[in-house]
């Protein structure tokens, strides 16, 4: 174990100077939560440190990372460590009621040797965890995002170690709330990052994290034969709706079709399902099989043309687990998907037309799409790039 930052003023100062560089570092939510943790942990000189988060709407503490000697139990990321917020009355009572006064949150000290008290400090759970896991004592300090108690850092010493001090506590306070404006910041790009790939009708991905998800499926199919399918899909009747009924309807069948997709693309594992622009849709897939992408396609066809306003959906399907010949580039891809989907359209087909399944590589759909741009054709149109 590091010993703990004892110094009054420089050794302390770049502590703290260390953990904001390592949370502007940390350029995801998990990454930002490990350097806090971390950092903290060294700057206390603690055996093990925690972050967990104030999930109001399920009235629970959940740990996000744990970090140091793990107890049994205990893992770096959990998927499901969780604690009833009941059980750790500070968050929902004690500092609610000092912030309401105008106070500040502040970090306190447990050990293994303290008594139950009337302060609100005292916690049971907390004690008998310390004593379960061969730890001594720990530092709690709050973490407050924009005012609101966004959850906790928690650091521990072993049995046997010194105890915290009210000194650790102050200056766990001060730790915590630059751990905050780290975490804050990662929660800023996180969603400048979630606006730039989604669509802001539907809520589904854009065409912008289309392509990039596409780029990085066809180097995992270079690398390891993935098969990656994409079902290309145009919305009939969008233009209809929006000129007798208003455009506000026509986005209420966007969205309604748009909750369809990712239905049933739920069904594929690891499915993307995007709005491509206008009234075109995608679902991409790496690693299920062609047969099941097909199946999946008929289903959303299916209930597509239940769907109370529009006039059902074109479904296009290209899969490099058909016979398509070789898929060099997303481009490709995506051509074949998009004439499969024109084929459909054209033939007023109530199910997927595959790429490739009429014919192989003689496929009127192949054909279709890999023919020169310069040919015309009363059956070209000018497909995207």
């Amino acid at each position: 174990m590091r010993g703990p930052v004892t110094g009054d003023g420089d050794d302390r100062l770049r502590a703290v100077v260390a953990l904001a560089q390592a949370m502007a570092a940390a350029h995801t939510p998990r990454a930002s939560v490990r350097a806090a943790a971390d950092g903290v942990r060294a700057a206390l000189g603690g055996s093990f440190a925690a972050v967990s988060a104030w999930e109001r709407e399920l009235g629970r503490l959940k740990v996000l990372v744990n970090v140091g000697e793990l107890a049994d139990g205990e893992v770096t990321f959990p998927e499901d460590e969780s604690y009833p917020v009941h059980e750790f009355p500070e968050i929902v009572g004690f500092l609610h009621e000092q912030w309401a006064e105008g106070g500040q949150p502040n970090a306190w000290v447990e050990t293994v040797a303290d008594e139950p008290s009337h302060d609100g400090r005292y916690n049971h759970q907390r004690v008998a965890a310390l004593r379960r896991r061969g730890r001594g004592c720990c530092v709690v300090a709050p973490i407050v995002l924009h005012g609101r108690a966004w959850g906790e850092v928690y650091v521990a010493r072993s049995a046997g170690e010194p105890a915290f001090t009210r000194a650790d506590a102050d200056f766990a306070t001060v730790l915590a709330a630059v751990a905050a404006a780290g975490i804050a910041q990662t929660e800023r790009l996180a969603e400048a990052r979630r606006l730039a790939f989604t669509d802001a009708l539907t809520g589904l991905a854009n065409r912008r994290a289309v392509d990039m998800r596409l780029d990085e499926a066809l180097e995992r199919h270079r690398r390891d034969g993935a098969v990656v399918s994409l079902v290309v899909c145009d919305l009939n009747g969008l233009k209809r709706v929006n000129d007798s009924c208003g455009h506000a309807v026509g986005d209420r069948l966007l969205e309604r079709f748009g909750s369809v997709l990712s239905l049933c693309g739920a069904i594929l594992p690891g499915a993307l399902a995007a709005r491509l622009g206008g009234d075109e849709f995608c679902l991409l897939t790496v690693g299920p099989s062609a047969d099941e992408v097909t199946k999946v396609a008929g289903e959303l066809c299916d209930r597509a043309a239940e769907l109370e306003l529009g006039e059902g959906v074109a479904v296009g399907v290209a899969s490099t687990g058909d016979p398509i010949g070789p898929v060099r580039s997303a481009r490709r891809l995506f051509r074949l998907a998009d004439a499969a989907q024109y084929r459909a359209k054209g033939s007023g087909s109530r199910g997927p037309v595959v790429a490739g399944r009429d014919g192989g590589t003689d496929d009127p759909v192949i054909r279709l799409a890999d023919a020169p741009e310069r040919t015309s054709s009363r059956e070209r149109r000018r497909f995207r790039r």
